[in-house]
């Protein structure tokens, strides 16, 4: 397909092309200021999943398959999607557009460094860092070296740098610290939970930096470099504009990863595929346990936004491997497994529920699906009163996922009740954990350890006792065990430790083994991408 020139894009949306600012010629920055479009806000769709196989079920392809599917029944559609992280492009996924014939295009571009704002994010937080060293070398703050909680940041998988020891040589005060993926970053949730500048600012001023030997917080504001941060981060806060490879605008922006941080794209790219479509399609990273229940709980409550229609994406391969079916057999019918599996799936769609929306379930077609194992999806899902359909995204494109359009439009015309997130911000931490635990993961309850408890009182001066939760928790099971897979039973979940996101507005607990660095697998994907000798990237996903 001919890429088309972001102005035609915006011009298809009603942008202003005063309003864009282009980065090349398929790519562009939309203003700030085109959020004040003074239209009807669009019924928004979010795109969730089960629990996944180490492969990833096709959450975004499906997305952007529906999205041209709803183009092609003549529907205004937009969507709205989270930007890849290097990290896993390197690493195991390879990229992060989508694929085959439904994916965003420049992918390469996009999967890479795009219009810049990851590094934006790492410049922002590095500098942070830096100036913190800064003030403890010339004696010039009151935080205590023992209980700074800042570290550093790359947008790169590297296990290497998970614990370091900055300062020595004479150059600097000695102390230990470490890396954290860039998408792990405060700044990166604050940017994807910011609204305007001013926003942008509070929310950096409120960020936690460390401790003093009274055990008081220490706040970024204190440091004296917002400012500066503030102009690093000024054109990373402008939603993206590109296009998938049939023509839908997609507002691409923000990547926090859903099992470290709250796994969604910026409020204001959501908030502008709303003001400039009749339909806005978003997704949360993982499964509905983790970016599902962050999406509602933290983005929405934070944003005063609610979708109007929840998507779950499941796969034949998925249901057999919770199933019981090993990695190397998922190719091989067995209806038997997919039935055992489904009980995974009954477990999102529970959860969904919770939360009053109207639920589709996507069934992202893989060739070595068979027509009984669909068959035994959809007997499923008719019993729990909720529509199913093929997403025949990847092979097909927008003509695979029309009858799936079809019938999300139609539930997004179902009433829903006024939203609610599952738990208020003014009860016990221990109080709302048990609630996330018990009714997202069919938990029997939550265990926190005398460290994360003894953290928890000390992070309370700071208001994190008041403040949303976002769990960190392996993606690979509804429990804190990713060897647990369907739908596991008789099981608690373990808090080890706390850490706060002041300006972001969230308590980050800790579960498991669950690392905010990822490592690279044996063989990364960075050891088959290649340029060639035209200058064309190759051995990327979704190109």
């Amino acid at each position: 397909m001919e890429k088309l020139p972001v102005f035609s894009l915006a011009s298809q949306l009603g942008i202003p092309a005063e309003m864009v600012e282009p980065y090349g010629r398929d790519k562009g920055k939309i203003a700030l200021e085109a959020l004040n479009s003074g239209k009807k806000p669009g019924k928004m769709i979010l795109v969730s999943a089960i629990t996944p196989t180490p492969a990833g079920e096709g959450k975004t392809t499906t997305s952007i398959g529906l999205a041209q599917g709803m183009k092609l029944i003549g529907k205004s559609v937009a969507l709205a999607l989270r930007q890849p992280s290097m990290g896993p492009v390197f690493g195991r996924k390879g990229g992060a557009t989508g694929g085959g014939k439904s994916t965003v295009q420049p992918a390469t571009e996009i999967n890479l460094q795009f219009t810049g704002d990851f590094h934006a994010i790492t410049a922002a937080h590095n500098l942070l860092a830096a100036a913190i060293d800064n003030k403890l070398y010339f004696r010039n703050t009151r935080l205590d070296t023992r209980r700074i909680t800042w570290k550093r940041v790359i947008d790169m998988n590297d296990r290497s740098l998970r614990h370091i020891v900055v300062g020595c040589n004479g150059n600097g005060v000695p102390r230990e610290s470490g890396f954290d993926i860039t998408v792990a970053s405060e700044i990166m949730a604050i940017l994807c939970l910011a609204e305007n500048y001013e926003d942008l600012r509070a929310r950096l001023n409120k960020m936690v930096v460390g401790f003093d030997v009274e055990n008081k917080p220490v706040f970024a504001e204190e440091i004296g470099v917002t400012g500066s941060l503030m102009a690093i981060l000024k054109e990373a806060l402008k939603p993206n504009l590109v296009s998938s490879v049939e023509g839908v605008p997609a507002f691409v922006h923000g990547g926090p990863f859903a099992n470290i941080a709250q796994g969604c794209n910026s409020v204001i790219a959501t908030k502008m595929a709303m003001n400039y479509a009749d339909y806005a399609i978003t997704e949360a990273g993982f499964a509905f346990d983790l970016g599902g229940e962050k999406f509602f709980d933290i983005k929405c409550r934070s944003a005063g936004i609610a979708p109007d229609a929840v998507v779950i994406v499941a796969t034949i391969r998925a249901l057999k491997m919770h199933g019981g079916k090993g990695l190397k057999e998922l190719t091989e019918t067995d209806v038997a497994a997919v039935e055992r599996g489904l009980e995974n799936l009954g477990a999102h769609i529970d959860s969904a529920k919770k939360f009053g929306r109207p639920i589709v379930v996507a069934l992202n077609k893989f060739p070595t699906d068979t027509p009984e194992e669909f068959a035994a999806v959809e007997r499923f899902c008719a019993a729990q009163g909720v529509p199913a359909a093929y997403a025949g995204s990847f092979a097909e494109g927008g003509p695979g996922c029309t009858e799936l359009a079809k019938l999300v439009c139609e539930a997004c015309e179902k009433p829903s009740p006024e939203f609610k997130p599952l738990y208020p911000l003014d009860v016990p931490v221990a109080e709302k954990l048990e609630t996330i635990a018990k009714e997202m993961y069919g938990a029997d309850g939550v265990v926190i350890l005398p460290k994360a408890q003894k953290k928890l009182e000390s992070l309370a001066l700071a208001g994190g006792d008041k403040m949303m939760i976002c769990m960190a928790k392996t993606q690979n099971s509804l429990s804190d065990d990713p060897t647990k897979l369907g739908r596991p039973k008789g099981f608690k979940i373990t808090v080890r430790d706390f850490e706060i996101a002041a300006g972001a507005g969230f308590l980050v607990a800790l579960t498991g083994d669950i690392m905010r660095m990822p490592a690279l697998p044996k063989v990364p994907c960075a050891e088959s991408i290649d340029l060639d000798a035209e200058g064309n990237i190759t051995g990327m996903l979704g190109v």
